[in-house]
């Protein structure tokens, strides 16, 4: 049976952006990540070892996002996905990544722009 382990509203400081006040000053991202394993081992053996570490996965999440900073939510978004996917030695069998960006550069009220990206391993 599949199981879906979530992590939401995961908090980088990070200086991503096309325009070079984002690259400079920088600001916080939020990512939301959920990732599909199949789950009965783990469940049935309370093993961590079967499973994907979701602190571990936040960990690489968190240091993919801080470091080299790219232009477009697009570009980092697809770099967290493809991490995910290939997270916990091949027991990812489909991810998907939210990036939000609440600070985005745009002149009207609003409350978040995001970008949403998912994929399933390929076999």
């Amino acid at each position: 049976m599949q199981h879906k382990i979530a992590i939401t509203g995961l908090r980088v400081f990070a200086h991503h952006g096309v325009f070079d006040f984002e690259r400079q000053n920088g600001q916080d991202f939020y990512i939301d990540a959920a990732i599909w394993v199949d789950g009965d081992k783990a469940a049935f053996t309370d093993d961590l070892n079967n499973t994907a570490h979701y602190g571990d996965l936040a960990k690489g999440l968190v240091e993919l996002t801080k470091n080299d900073p790219v232009d477009l939510l697009e570009t980092l978004a697809q770099r967290l996905l493809d991490y995910a996917l290939n997270f916990g030695g091949g027991k990812v069998l489909k991810a998907k990544i939210t990036v939000h960006k609440p600070g985005a550069p745009i002149p009207y009220e609003f409350e978040d722009v995001s970008i949403t990206v998912k994929a399933k391993k390929q076999i």
